[in-house]
């Protein structure tokens, strides 16, 4: 008997002995189901620590050292974004991009035809390729996030936890286990727990929750909990302050929820346009000179308009919300907007959720300053900016008005977001009837199928 076989027989043992006692069989079945989600939540938890340490700290360098010196802009950048695109082309292609496609398309994947294709979309490679990647991405100012990819490697935390049980084990859903996943993986990026359970609903099960809900508060709670007692208890921005609103502010809201729902799908397509472009590339030197050209795009935004206007977009976000400097200038939208078409198309990894929630909130700030009006009005409109923004490239204004509410701790606009989500996604519709999210998932799943249907061939 070797050791591993020892192992499990002890643990058997030991739990037999355990409910053998309480004579609860049903105790036991729900015990031993609830366990691989007790420990995958709890090692989302500190991976979703680790990795935000990291990327703050090459942000922060980044900036330190672009500030002292902007003309490493033309240097810096681009080489990093060469390495970022390697490490993805190289060791593994679907780490690339946010990370929450990959994600609906493994849930998509979970049934007994097609389980063994998810392990190209959740792994422990994953992980790695994902960090690596997007470390550099935000180390050469790249206009993306980490929230996305928080979303895949707890997805692949989740699903290896579900690979490593034993056949004795009490059979848990793959499906739900991703799901499960992808919602403590939220929770712990955003410190947003509501978000990440309303983002489990809205955006990525298609079963009734009453299957997995305890599953999923728990783990939305033990991950979000890790993360809390690491990093204490925080706001992902802050507390805005927001009084003495006007009484027709609503129309504002309304009129920024439309701009920045039809600018949110705008790039959502400029995304794909440019990821097709690039897909039609069919050598390496090719796709070399393009992901060249995206890093100098990149490095003039940061060198002429500054470095405030390339990176996440979070010194953006709590700059007009928390400073005395609220209106940005016309052309901010464009470059957060445009910066991040270019930083996305790489196929080097990195999200969409903050560069998304930045590029809402200068809309919101630019309009404000148009419409002259107080701080409290500026500061309701910049978050109205971020949902709407946010819910034009993916479609779930609940989640969108959650994630922003629990970001700022302001319950009181829950109305607010909530119709800023609700007008933003209604005119969003006009540009694209599908999510930028529903447009990957496509793109990944076939790619699985060509590559799968390759092999065949092959074997054959």
């Amino acid at each position: 008997m070797n050791g591993k076989i020892f192992q499990q027989w002890r643990i058997r043992r030991w739990l037999k002995f355990i409910f053998d006692k309480t004579g609860n069989e049903k105790l036991k079945l729900n015990f031993l189901r609830a366990v691989p989600f007790w420990i995958a939540s709890l090692i989302t938890g500190l991976l979703a620590v680790f990795y935000s340490k990291i990327f703050l700290f090459a942000e922060n360098g980044a900036d330190s050292l672009f500030t002292s010196n902007h003309w490493l802009f033309f240097i810096v950048t681009p080489a990093c974004f060469l390495i970022a695109w390697w490490v993805v082309a190289r060791f593994e292609k679907f780490a690339g991009g946010s990370g929450i496609p990959q994600v609906i398309a493994a849930i998509e994947l979970a049934n007994p035809r097609d389980h063994q294709k998810i392990r190209r979309l959740l792994s422990i490679r994953v992980i790695i390729v994902k960090i690596i990647s997007s470390v550099f991405m935000i180390f050469g100012g790249g206009v993306i996030g980490r929230e996305g990819p928080t979303i895949q490697i707890a997805g692949s935390v989740f699903r290896k936890i579900n690979q490593l049980l034993p056949d004795w084990w009490p059979k848990v859903s793959k499906r739900n286990m991703i799901m499960t996943g992808a919602a403590a993986g939220l929770a712990a990026a955003f410190n947003t727990p509501l978000g990440g359970i309303v983002f489990a609903i809205e955006e990525l099960t298609k079963t009734h929750i009453s299957y997995f809900r305890t599953a999923l508060f728990t783990a939305v709670i033990i991950a979000g909990l890790t993360a809390q007692g690491l990093f204490g208890p925080y706001l992902y921005l802050g507390y805005p302050v927001i009084k003495d609103l006007s009484v027709y502010i609503f129309l504002g809201v309304i009129l920024v929820a439309l701009i920045t729902g039809i600018g949110g799908s705008v790039t959502g397509r400029c995304l794909l346009a440019f990821m097709n472009l690039k897909t039609r590339l069919k050598n390496n030197s090719q796709q070399i000179v393009f992901v060249t050209l995206c890093g100098l795009v990149i490095a003039l935004f940061g060198f002429v308009f500054g470095t405030h206007l390339v990176g996440s977009g979070k010194a953006v976000m709590t700059g007009v919300l928390f400073t005395s400097d609220k209106f940005l200038p016309w052309y901010a939208p464009l470059i957060r907007m445009a910066g991040s078409v270019f930083s996305f198309s790489t196929g080097a990894a990195g999200g969409v959720f903050a560069p998304a929630l930045s590029s809402g909130a200068c809309i919101g700030s630019v309009m404000s300053g148009w419409m002259h009006l107080s701080d409290s009005n500026t500061n309701l409109l910049i978050l109205s900016g971020m949902v709407g923004f946010l819910t034009g490239i993916t479609r779930t204004p609940f989640t969108s008005s959650i994630i922003v509410l629990e970001m700022t701790d302001r319950h009181n606009l829950i109305f607010y977001l909530m119709l800023a989500g609700l007008f933003a996604g209604m005119v969003s519709l006009l540009i694209d009837k599908h999510s930028f999210y529903d447009h990957m998932k496509v793109r990944y799943l076939r790619q699985i199928e060509t590559e799968e249907t390759k092999q065949q061939t092959t074997i054959v």
